[in-house]
C-alpha cells in the first residue's frame, strides 16, 4: 500500500501544478483586457444659447421697462431729449416686441421716452448697470447667390439670302387725331404748420394721426365706458402721455386735443375714481400750449 501512494504521490503534484499554471494564465488574460488603455475622445462642444425674444415695453414707465428687460436678458440704453427718469413713459423701442435676435450676453434695446404725469424726480438712469451687447438678428443666413454657367458663344449659321418680295402699294388711309394724353396730378400732402416751434422739439409724425384725431378716439374709447383693468389703465397713460407731450412740442392743433383731452380725464375720474392729477397736468399743457401759441 505505501508502495503504491509512492507512485502515485508524483503524479498529483504535477495535476496541481498544471491547475496553478492555468489559472494564473487565465487570471492575466482578464487583467489584460479589462484594464486596457481607453480610446480618447475630442473636447465637448457647448451647445449654443437658445435665441431671445424681444419683449414689449412700448406704454410701460420706465422704472418697469428696466425690470422686464433685465428679467428678459436684454440690456438697455435711452436715446432722445426725454432723460431716463423713473416716472417717464417708453414711446417707441428698438428693435420691435417680438423680433428674435441671438443671445450674444445682453442684447442693448434702444428706448424713446416721453414726459410721464408725476413729474422728474432724482436721478435720470440712461443705460443699464450691467454693459450691454450688439443686437444681432437671427435667422439671417443667406444662402450664396448661383450665377448660371456662361455659354460659350457659338457662330450663328449662315442662311441663304431670301429675295425681298414685292412691295404692295397701299392706299393712303386718314387717322383721326390722337387726343393729348391725360396729365396725373399729384395730390398734395396735407401739412400739418406747428403751433410754435421749441428749441429741441421733434417734428410731428405724419405717419401718426393728429393730437385732435387721437383725442377723440380715446373719448370714444372713454364712452364705452371700459373696466378698470390694468391693461385700460396702461391704455389711457400711455394715450394721455402722447397728447400732452405732443402739444407741448408745439404739434398741429395741440390745444384741440387737450380740451378733448381734459373732458376724456373727467369721464374717467367718475368710472375709476383716479385721474385728477391727469387732469391737472392736461390743463397746465393747455395753458403753456396757449400761451407760446400768441
Amino acid at each position: 500500500m505505501a508502495v503504491r501512494l509512492a507512485a502515485l504521490l508524483p503524479r498529483a503534484v504535477v495535476v496541481v501544478l498544471i491547475w496553478v499554471l492555468g489559472t494564473a494564465a487565465f487570471t492575466f488574460a482578464a487583467d489584460t483586457t479589462m484594464i486596457g488603455p481607453s480610446t480618447p475622445t475630442g473636447p465637448a462642444v457647448p451647445a449654443p444659447a437658445p435665441d431671445l425674444m424681444v419683449p414689449s415695453v412700448t406704454g410701460q414707465a420706465y422704472v418697469f421697462a428696466k425690470g422686464i428687460l433685465e428679467d428678459a436678458g436684454f440690456a438697455w440704453r435711452v436715446a432722445g431729449p426725454v432723460r431716463g427718469y423713473a416716472g417717464n413713459r417708453v414711446l417707441a423701442q428698438s428693435p420691435a416686441a417680438g423680433t428674435r435676435v441671438t443671445n450674444t450676453g445682453a442684447p442693448t434695446i434702444v428706448l424713446h421716452l416721453v414726459r410721464g404725469p408725476y413729474g422728474e424726480h432724482g436721478r435720470p438712469a440712461d443705460e443699464s448697470s450691467y454693459l450691454g451687447t450688439r443686437v444681432r438678428l437671427a435667422n439671417l443666413a443667406v444662402a450664396p447667390v448661383q450665377r448660371p454657367a456662361r455659354r460659350a458663344a457659338t457662330k450663328p449659321a449662315l442662311k441663304p439670302k431670301a429675295k425681298p418680295a414685292p412691295k404692295r402699294k397701299r392706299k393712303p388711309t386718314t387717322r383721326p387725331a390722337r387726343k393729348p394724353a391725360k396729365q396725373h396730378t399729384r395730390k398734395a400732402v396735407a401739412k400739418r404748420p406747428p403751433a410754435f416751434r421749441p428749441a429741441s422739439a421733434p417734428r410731428e409724425p405724419l405717419d401718426e394721426i393728429s393730437l385732435p384725431a387721437r383725442a377723440l378716439r380715446l373719448e370714444a374709447w372713454a364712452a364705452a365706458r371700459p373696466q378698470r383693468t390694468s391693461a385700460n389703465v396702461q391704455h389711457w397713460l400711455y394715450q394721455h402721455a402722447w397728447i400732452v407731450t405732443g402739444a407741448k412740442f408745439g404739434w398741429w392743433h395741440g390745444d384741440r386735443g387737450l380740451v378733448t383731452l381734459i373732458g376724456v380725464d373727467r369721464r374717467i375720474e367718475g368710472l375709476w375714481g383716479i385721474g385728477h392729477r391727469s387732469e391737472a397736468v392736461a390743463r397746465a399743457a393747455l395753458a403753456h400750449v396757449r400761451r407760446e401759441s400768441r
